[in-house]
């Protein structure tokens, strides 16, 4: 049986350069999560965004690491379950 098709992700309007990870899930709703990074002086900072067609919600820059491939295996430490709470804390 074919699985529908989903749309690809959008680029999201504040951060053109965050990279699509995913989507998560919850009963009707489905949120595309984004990381964005940026480099600056010696370390490497990131945040989230998730985007439900006009709705974005958007975290502070709670990753900092060495660099943007360490902000990317740290983010892969997060579960759905994780990622659900982020987006609730968010409002």
């Amino acid at each position: 049986m074919a699985q529908p098709q989903q749309p690809p992700p959008v680029p999201v309007p504040d951060a053109p350069a965050a990279r699509h990870l995913g989507d998560l899930v919850r009963s009707e709703t489905r949120w595309s999560v984004y990381l964005e990074t940026r480099v600056s002086g010696s370390l490497a900072h990131g945040r989230l965004h998730f985007v439900d067609g006009s709705r974005t919600r958007t975290t502070g820059w709670i990753f900092r690491e060495w660099s943007e491939h360490d902000i990317a295996q740290r983010f892969n430490e997060f579960g759905a379950v994780e990622l659900l709470k982020i987006l609730e804390s968010l409002g």
